[in-house]
This record gives structure tokens, C-alpha cells and sequence, in this order.
């Protein structure tokens, strides 16, 4: 059973090689590479451990102060193509604590406790990054002096997600 995605693509693919027939091999190889350039630039990839960067204390705007009785959070972004140009909001509680861009890490100070970490459309874009629709998060039970990773990705297949690491 073939999708509508996978459709298009076989589509796309036999017009292309229809079109690149007079100029032989060399130019559909070409062509294809091309295609699977472009399907596989919405993926996202981790960014090296030297080449992250802190959020920008003007876009870390909650959870920034340490507490003797909480945890950290620790929350990178994947780099990639898909949504290069756009922050994500980094939510805890459902309230906005940061935006992140790609390739990026923020600490969060939480209080003990289970915490509902989660990423959604970041509101403060009035361009088209902002008009969408992304909402996922998870249950974190964060104890005492814990420390917790997590990691921003994104995927032709489910769009941005968060996940935990470790």
C-alpha cells in the first residue's frame, strides 16, 4: 500500500526520468540524488558536543536560577534543515520557559517533583513559524540535585518530538 508522500515521489521520479532521458545515465543519476537530497534535508541530525551553544539569556526566560532543593534539565535541539529558521518554544508546566534554536542547549532549574516538559509553536514568531501546530511533551519526575537530558529532533515522518536521553 503506498502513501501519498511515497506516491507523489514514484511520480515525481518517472517524469523527471522521462525528462532526463536524452541526456543519458549520468543525468538521472543526478537527478536522483537530487531527490533524495531534498527528502532526507528535513531530517535532523545531533549537532557535535563543540559546535553546541547556549540559548541566549534573552531567550531564556524561566527556571534560570538554581534551587537547592531541585533538579536540571538539560534540553538540545537537533541541527537540520526542518525548521532552521524558526525558535521552538521549550514549555515546563505548559508555561513558556525558553525559545530554542537549532543547535542549541538550555539548562532549566525545576523544582522537585513530576514535570510536564514539553515543546510547542513558538507564539512570540508573527512570521509563518508561528502559525502552526506542534504540541508534544512528557511526565519528569525530577528529584533533588538530578540531572536530565533531552533532545529536540525532527523527522519527515513525526515533525519535531522530544525525547529523553540516557
Amino acid at each position: 500500500m503506498s502513501t501519498p508522500v511515497s506516491a507523489s515521489i514514484l511520480t515525481l521520479t518517472a517524469v523527471l526520468a522521462k525528462f532526463a532521458r536524452p541526456w543519458g545515465a549520468f543525468m538521472r543519476l543526478i537527478l536522483s540524488l537530487a531527490i533524495l537530497t531534498l527528502l532526507a534535508g528535513c531530517s535532523s541530525w545531533r549537532t557535535a558536543a563543540d559546535e553546541v551553544r547556549s540559548v541566549p539569556s534573552e531567550r531564556a526566560l524561566a527556571y534560570q536560577q538554581t534551587l537547592s532543593n531541585g533538579g536540571t534539565l538539560e534540553v538540545t535541539r537537533d541541527s537540520g534543515g526542518m525548521g532552521a529558521g524558526c525558535y521552538i518554544a521549550v514549555k515546563l508546566d505548559r508555561q513558556l520557559a525558553a525559545r530554542i534554536g537549532t543547535g542549541e542547549v538550555l539548562r532549566l532549574q525545576v523544582p522537585a517533583g513530576t514535570r510536564v516538559l514539553g515543546i510547542g509553536i513558538d507564539t512570540q514568531d508573527d512570521t509563518l513559524c508561528g502559525k502552526g501546530r506542534l504540541n508534544r511533551e512528557l511526565a519528569v519526575k525530577v528529584s533533588a540535585g538530578s540531572q536530565q537530558r533531552f533532545r529536540i529532533l525532527s523527522s519527515n515522518s513525526k515533525g519535531f518530538d522530544i525525547v529523553a536521553l540516557d
